[in-house]
């Protein structure tokens, strides 16, 4: 290691498996921004799903050994490589992506997966924007196609992805239908655009769904698609090409600046506590709000 080379706290994974091969070390070199890119301070970062899948070694892209996870930060612009003119140090951003991973006090990203927070967001909901908010979007405006006046049934919806696309739907004009496992989930549903919230823990809580997320398989005869000309859609936010995050960047953006997007904001960890995060967010009995890992 270079002498005089920054050191920060960051977790690191240096084998898959369970959320105990997630360990924090303070002795991580600070990376350097290089051409197109930025070095954020981060004040939170955003704990989804795809974070324990990726860790436990059973998700279809593996990142080398050893790596950071976390993709969805919020921070400060602490340095800014050759080529970036969009940000200079000092800027408030969130990402929804990063190069050294999000489990950190700095992280890289490429200028083209950075966004202005505006300054209505604090770094909490900043962390919270980027992979669910991105994905619902996607899920809705560009694979689903939805046009207002149509009915939306949005499963588990009071998690990061499940708010976000009730948010977005009622503010493209949808009729809104959502489920939740608790009672403090239902409300959530409710006051973030849902016109109607069922319980999805009561037997026969629906008859039609159309559901956006997936938490394991489900056995479906086709035949049953057949007379309602039924589609099924699968989305992948890391599908989306540069204009397409572009586009939905935009979208979201005005949402930010008139008020319809407002992230809210569920458990919260210490780097420390990330195993338990990690732990929660795949076997916690409800969700409620974005899962957030406090840096500051």
């Amino acid at each position: 290691m270079a002498t005089g080379q920054k050191l920060m706290r960051a977790i690191r994974v240096f084998e898959f498996g369970g959320p105990e091969v997630l360990k924090l070390q303070s002795n991580v070199a600070i990376p350097i921004p290089k051409d197109h890119q930025v070095l954020i301070k981060v004040q939170a970062c955003g704990v989804n799903p795809v974070d324990t899948y990726i860790r436990s070694g059973t998700y279809s892209r593996k990142p080398l050994l050893p790596y950071t996870p976390g993709l969805d930060v919020a921070g400060i612009i602490e340095a800014v490589g050759e080529s970036v003119s969009a940000f200079k140090k000092g800027d408030r951003v969130f990402t929804t992506s990063t190069i050294s991973g999000g489990y950190a006090e700095y992280a890289l990203a490429a200028d083209h997966t950075v966004y202005t927070l505006p300054e209505k967001l604090d770094f909490k909901q900043g962390a919270a924007i980027g992979i669910p908010y991105f994905t619902a979007f996607r899920a809705l405006l560009h694979s689903a196609r939805v046009k207002a006046g149509e009915t939306v049934l949005v499963h588990g919806a009071s998690g990061g992805v499940g708010i976000a696309a009730c948010q977005i739907a009622r503010a493209y004009g949808l009729k809104v239908l959502g489920t939740a496992g608790t009672e403090e989930g239902q409300k959530i549903v409710l006051q973030n655009g849902a016109h109607e919230v069922f319980n999805h823990k009561e037997a026969n809580y629906i008859d039609k769904i159309k559901v956006v997320g997936s938490r394991g398989p489900i056995e479906i005869n086709p035949r049953d698609t057949m007379a309602k000309e039924s589609s099924i859609i699968g989305v992948a936010l890391h599908s989306s090409t540069k204009e397409e995050f572009q586009q939905f960047a935009a979208a979201l953006q005005a949402g930010m600046e008139t008020g319809w997007l407002r992230p809210v904001i569920g458990p919260q960890y210490p780097l420390e506590k990330v195993a338990q995060a990690h732990e929660d967010i795949i076997h916690s009995s409800g969700a409620t709000g974005k899962m957030i890992l406090l840096l500051k």
